[in-house]
């Protein structure tokens, strides 16, 4: 984990997200990560289990080391906490005002078994929020972005220009998406509680970017994630126009203790 003494890191940060620098430089990050990880994807890889009891492969730490080394050659004095990191050394008791949130390989049991909907994530939070954030898919070869601050989401595939994306309006029968790790049941139980008349299960945090391009409406979660697990996801979706709230209906906050959420409602417009 790369946890560094920060002198005064806001300047060059405050800079470089409010030109789009920032943004530019995480996706490209996100991307080079996303090419790293895909000769391990269906290649019958070794998977080991974390004491969480969660699988782990050689592609989570390689995607890792690439993001802390490439982050760090931007901006050395930013704190940055990440799953295998965290996994091995335990989270820090504390972080300062600006943090990276990394999740390597968001949906490790997707990938080992083949599926598609898997995803590579880095968030920039200031204070409590996700300021800045980016979301690839190897599989799919696109990624999503939170772009400079008030110039709303995008969208790429890999080696294409960004295009504008946004949440759309609620239809009559709106479809949540839903964790793979829970019931039928449960999962049109929480379908119903957001307003939702059909749902389909999806790994990853692939399901924000999805509600934020306008495809789905709704993704619930009730069971336990990690804050690396919904940062960049969030960022991407509230710059589309979308909200994530937690059980009291406020917006998913940032640096609670152990980096751990509670239930939340990822929800369009």
């Amino acid at each position: 984990m790369t946890v560094s003494a920060c002198a005064d890191p806001q300047s060059d940060l405050e800079s470089d997200l409010a030109s789009g620098r920032l943004a530019d430089i995480i996706a490209d990050i996100a991307e080079e990560a996303a090419h790293l990880i895909l000769p391990w994807w269906r290649s019958g890889t070794t998977v080991e289990t974390k004491a969480d009891s969660s699988p782990v492969t050689e592609a989570d730490r390689a995607a890792e080391a690439l993001i802390l080394n490439r982050l760090a050659e931007h901006w050395p004095n930013v704190e940055a906490v990440a799953e295998e990191a965290v996994s091995v050394d335990g989270a820090p008791a504390s972080v300062g005002e600006w943090f990276w949130l990394i999740d390597p390989l968001d949906g490790t049991k997707g990938f080992v078994q083949g599926r598609e909907s898997y995803s590579v994530n880095i968030a920039l939070i200031r204070g409590e929020t996700p300021v800045a954030g980016v979301v690839t898919s190897p599989a799919m070869a696109v990624s999503w972005r939170a772009a400079a601050p008030g110039q709303g989401a995008q969208r790429r595939a890999f080696g294409e220009p960004w295009r504008p994306i946004r949440v759309r309006e609620r239809p009559a029968d709106a479809v949540a998406l839903v964790s793979h790790s829970i019931s039928e049941d449960e999962a049109a139980r929480l379908a119903a509680r957001n307003g939702c008349t059909r749902w389909q299960g999806m790994d990853s945090s692939l399901k924000f970017c999805l509600i934020a391009e306008g495809r789905f409406d709704a993704y619930p979660r009730t069971g336990p994630t990690c804050e690396w697990d919904t940062a960049a996801g969030q960022a991407v979706l509230e710059a589309a126009g979308g909200r994530v709230l937690d059980a009291e209906g406020r917006p998913l906050a940032y640096r609670k203790p152990g980096f751990l959420n509670g239930p939340f409602s990822a929800i369009g417009a």
